[in-house]
């Protein structure tokens, strides 16, 4: 039996093995597949939406400090209980330390994980186009960072 993820992966197969338009957004693949019956709402998923539309909403959400530092507000740490993984969210003003230091360290893996991602897929990229000029990707965000601290931008959530 396909996992639900593996499903919703076979979806997309579907609809380009159906010669619908490529490149797709979600919403049009989402559209197609309900359409043609492949995939119907269940019960539960109401209340995953609705976690999934709060989860967004808290990361999307930002404060300003006395010093003019625009920061986020909500941090989640991610545990897995009986094989189902949760995320326990806090407010950064009010969290225990505990719960930040584990927040950070968390975040900084999952970026670590990203950029570890992003360069596999520049490789494959890469090298199924050696007629090309590579795409060069630099990791090393040390310069980006501190330009945008002297800038005073955010570079990340909206502004509101």
């Amino acid at each position: 039996m396909a996992t639900y993820t593996e499903q919703l992966q076979h979806i997309w197969r579907q609809y380009k093995e159906a010669g619908m338009p490529m490149p797709a957004t979600a919403r049009q693949v989402a559209g197609w597949a309900i359409e043609n019956r492949l995939w119907m709402p269940r019960p539960e998923d109401v209340v995953t939406r609705c976690a999934d539309d709060l989860a967004r909403a808290w990361r999307e959400d930002y404060r300003t400090d006395k010093h003019g530092r625009r920061y986020r507000t909500k941090h989640a740490v991610r545990v897995t209980k009986s094989g189902v993984q949760l995320a326990f969210w806090a407010d950064i003003d009010t969290a225990p330390r505990h719960h930040m230091q584990r927040a950070f360290t968390q975040r900084r893996q999952q970026i670590v994980g990203d950029c570890y991602q992003l360069s596999v897929d520049v490789d494959v990229y890469n090298g199924k186009h050696p007629d090309e000029p590579p795409i060069q990707m630099v990791l090393d965000f040390n310069y980006d960072v501190e330009e945008m601290k002297a800038l005073g931008t955010s570079g990340g959530g909206r502004r509101g």
